[in-house]
């Protein structure tokens, strides 16, 4: 969330980034809604600093009638006050976040920018399989039974694949838990607030599933983790705060109707280990971290020897939270394209202004934090790019090198 005062000496900026992020706000109304709360609190002190004033007179009858006056004059103030502050609450909530300079302006994903490539798509001498027709051959995967038990794009994994699956987690989980990362599981029922102060809500509310009036299952790590300080006030000397975070993840993929409908790449529940950062309130420093998350992640890809693009993304495909972000596309021979398998982002302050999480600086003042996170592994998407690239001729499909000794077989065959 963006604050009053930033607002309202950056209008123009505000509004050309919620325009690039195809976003519509109402700024004059938030800025008038500000100028009557200004107003009203003006007055409920001037009525308070008479009320105390008149207290410490001996009471007479005028003044026990004025006394009356100002308690229903401040009550109605108050009471106006309140709505106004509501008003204001719900109009800031839909006011996203403007992002950095370098940020290229965009419509959508056709706007953003590949910033590098690592790997050579692999040239196969053979008609190459698509990872549902290799996980039905080698009886790796079950969508019929999945979708029979779960329903529309649920799955089993089977067999090697299975165990394929908990090793690249713990490969990844253990690789940054080393990195000084705070391990951490992660729940994944949470509050309302936390979907709210991590932006989800108002503008993603469609894609989270409900449990009950306050509890709805995640759809990232990101979501619980990043509200773990909510509500206090950090010291300086201790950020920034790293997590590594491990979590099932559940997405409606209610605005991506028709989109991935078979196979595995696009699921209503996944699992994820993600990267999760609390730091100073320093855009160079953030930057200097952004670009750490970024080469966890394709160290990751590398260790698996997958080829990846790098794309910076563009004001249209960034997110409302986002002040920068990079997603890191694998390739995926079945679509003979990269797909989406990471996506990093610097937020700002935004959603620790709308978690309340400070820190005390050396001179005691306190200000807003900044926050940060990126995929890790996301998983069984990533199971398309090992078994489509790792396939061979005879049906097979081989293990990367660094996940042989956790899975204990070389090869997954018939």
């Amino acid at each position: 969330m963006l604050s009053l005062d930033f607002i309202r000496n950056n209008k123009e900026k505000v509004l050309d980034a919620a325009k690039n992020k195809n976003r519509r706000v109402d700024l004059d109304k938030i800025l008038k809604l500000d100028d009557e709360r200004r107003e009203l609190i003006k007055k409920i002190q001037v009525l308070r600093e008479e009320r105390n004033k008149a207290g410490k007179s001996k009471p007479t009858p005028e003044i026990i009638k004025r006394g009356k006056e100002i308690k229903n004059d401040l009550k109605k103030l108050e009471d106006q006050l309140v709505t106004i502050h509501q008003s204001l609450d719900t109009l800031l909530s839909y006011v996203p976040n403007v992002p950095l300079p370098e940020v290229p302006v965009g419509k959508n994903a056709d706007d953003n920018v590949e910033i590098r490539k690592w790997g050579e798509p692999k040239k196969f001498d053979f008609k190459p399989k698509s990872h549902i027709e290799l996980g039905e051959s080698l009886d790796l995967i079950d969508l019929e039974r999945g979708a029979k038990v779960s329903g529309f794009r649920g799955y089993f994994i089977k067999n090697q694949l299975a165990r394929l699956h908990f090793a690249l987690l713990f490969y990844v989980f253990n690789k940054l838990s080393q990195k000084g990362y705070t391990p951490v599981i992660a729940p994944a029922v949470i509050k309302g607030f936390a979907l709210f102060g991590c932006g989800q809500f108002p503008w993603g509310e469609q894609d989270v599933y409900k449990l009950n009036d306050d509890a709805y299952l995640a759809g990232t790590a990101e979501q619980s983790v990043t509200p773990y300080f909510s509500g206090e006030i950090l010291n300086e000397k201790d950020l920034p705060n790293k997590f590594v975070a491990f979590s099932p993840c559940f997405r409606k993929e209610a605005g991506a109707h028709g989109k991935d409908t078979k196979g595995l790449y696009r699921l209503h529940e996944f699992w994820k280990v993600e990267q999760v950062i609390i730091a100073a309130n320093d855009v160079d420093g953030a930057k200097k971290l952004h670009e750490e998350l970024q080469k966890n992640s394709e160290e990751i890809l590398q260790d698996l020897e997958l080829p990846y693009r790098v794309l910076l993304m563009c004001t249209g495909d960034m997110g409302e939270p986002q002040i920068k972000k990079y997603d890191t596309e694998t390739w995926m021979p079945s679509r003979s394209a990269y797909g989406e398998t990471m996506s990093n982002s610097i937020m700002g302050d935004f959603q620790t202004r709308r978690l309340n999480i400070k820190y005390r600086k050396k001179d005691g003042t306190t200000e807003y934090c900044f926050s940060l996170n990126n995929t890790a592994l996301a998983s069984p998407r990533i199971l398309i790019a090992i078994l489509e690239n790792y396939q061979e001729k005879d049906g097979s499909v081989m293990v990367p090198k660094v996940l042989q000794p956790l899975v204990g077989f070389e090869k997954i065959e018939k």
